[in-house]
């Protein structure tokens, strides 16, 4: 066992990594079952397939059903859930601490035990569908899809999470084995737990359930991805207009990433920000308006996403590319770069109230930096960050020439250029 700024790492002899973290003044525990496994290891042929398998886990093992699954944690006053990204997918438990053992062998059941059957297969390929009608009839979630999709053209991580119709409703039991066996390898799993828990006792819960031997599977390919710009409409009958101003930027493995997230903050997070006060308070031309950055290993998606009348469209569109320029001219304040750190810097250490949170930036911070970052280094580097770092980084990213633009709304709005 490794103990590294108050963080326990151990790992087992077959490659699984545990990390966990004792938390001695709360009575629960949040554990979960990460796996370095999205949608990013997959191809056009089997796209969704990572967001499949997580619902099939939850659909029956060899030793209990899908109804004993959820009843067993349940009744014991916890709860269990899962999520897919586009590299990572999670199985997670919490509950109270003296029930971790049944926890741990559930998930454990789940993640080597789950039969497959064709008849489930075939009823929750239904239910998937139905969540991706879902993203289709609401706008405000589909553009993000969509505006990925175009942006990163070509690779695997412009694909959707919950991939298409036609593969969903096509899958089979030999094809979740097939994904199963060439990515979900030991090398590849990690046990990550916070609150009131032993690191020795998950260890050796560990070493007593994972008893089937998942093999290894390999780091996965990180390839270039080209940039690409472009503009798309989407045609859907709707009152509004949804748009994005987006591009690609660094991921979490660059320098300039905590930058680039107080240079969001300042453009579009927050009421107080330059876009909400201008788009919103000034003129009082949208409802909603926000600046995302959506981080993975090596880039981000960067943008801005706003809602408004098809009239009004191309002048919030104007308004957006303004505050672009201004803040590639002119320094912001001290003051107003100041806000920002304590927006950012706030919603760090109120996040490390729920040990859920804590749990999966553990875990995400051990995937992609094999350690875990300590919360001290991260308020620092955001401390570190200057107004010069500021206009720096508004000159190299927020270059209109580069920038896509999609847009769902009834008529196809017509996008000039940004000069």
């Amino acid at each position: 066992m490794t103990i590294l700024n108050g963080f326990n790492i151990t790992e087992l002899d077959n490659g699984v990594r545990i990390v966990t973290e004792n938390i001695p003044y709360v009575k629960s525990f949040s554990l979960g079952f990460w796996f370095d496994v999205g949608s990013r290891d997959e191809n056009e042929k089997n796209n969704g397939i990572s967001h499949f398998l997580e619902h099939m886990l939850f659909k029956g093992t060899e030793k209990r059903s899908a109804k004993k699954i959820s009843s067993e944690i349940e009744s014991l006053g916890g709860y269990l859930n899962a999520f897919t990204s586009k590299e990572h997918t999670c199985f997670y438990g919490r509950g109270l601490s003296r029930h971790i053992n049944k926890t741990f062998a559930v998930l454990a059941d789940m993640v080597q035990y789950s039969i497959f059957r064709e008849n489930e297969i075939e009823r929750e390929s239904g239910v998937i569908v139905d969540e991706l009608y879902d993203i289709e009839d609401s706008p405000e979630e589909l553009i993000f899809d969509k505006f990925e999709s175009l942006v990163l053209n070509g690779n695997s991580l412009g694909m959707p999470i919950i991939g298409t119709e036609n593969n969903i409703r096509n899958f089979t039991r030999e094809d979740i084995l097939r994904f199963i066996g060439a990515n979900y390898g030991f090398d590849r799993t990690y046990i990550v737990v916070s609150g009131l828990v032993e690191h020795n006792k998950v260890v050796k819960l560990a070493q007593k359930y994972l008893t089937r031997d998942m093999g290894l599977a390999g780091k996965r390919v990180i390839t270039d991805i080209p940039m690409t710009s472009g503009c798309l409409h989407v045609g859907k009958e709707i009152q509004q207009a949804h748009m994005i101003i987006g591009t690609t930027v660094p991921g979490y493995n660059h320098n300039d990433r905590i930058k680039i997230t107080l240079l969001s903050h300042i453009l579009g997070e927050g009421s107080s920000s330059r876009l909400f006060q201008t788009v919103r308070e000034k003129n009082g031309v949208t409802y909603q308006i926000n600046t995302f950055l959506n981080s993975f290993y090596d880039l981000s998606t960067f943008g801005v996403y706003f809602s408004t009348s098809e009239k009004l469209a191309e002048k919030v569109r104007a308004l957006v590319y303004n505050e672009f320029r201004k803040i590639r001219k002119r320094e912001v304040s001290q003051s107003e770069l100041n806000r920002a750190k304590e927006y950012l810097k706030g919603s760090i250490l109120m996040g490390l109230e729920n040990t859920t949170n804590r749990m999966m930036r553990m875990a995400q911070s051990f995937i992609y930096f094999d350690r875990v970052k300590p919360v001290e280094e991260s308020l620092k580097e955001i401390n570190e960050v200057t107004p010069e770092d500021i206009l720096e980084m508004a000159n190299k990213y927020l270059d209109e020439n580069i920038f896509s633009e999609i847009v769902i709304s009834s008529k196809n709005i017509f996008m000039h250029s940004a000069a």
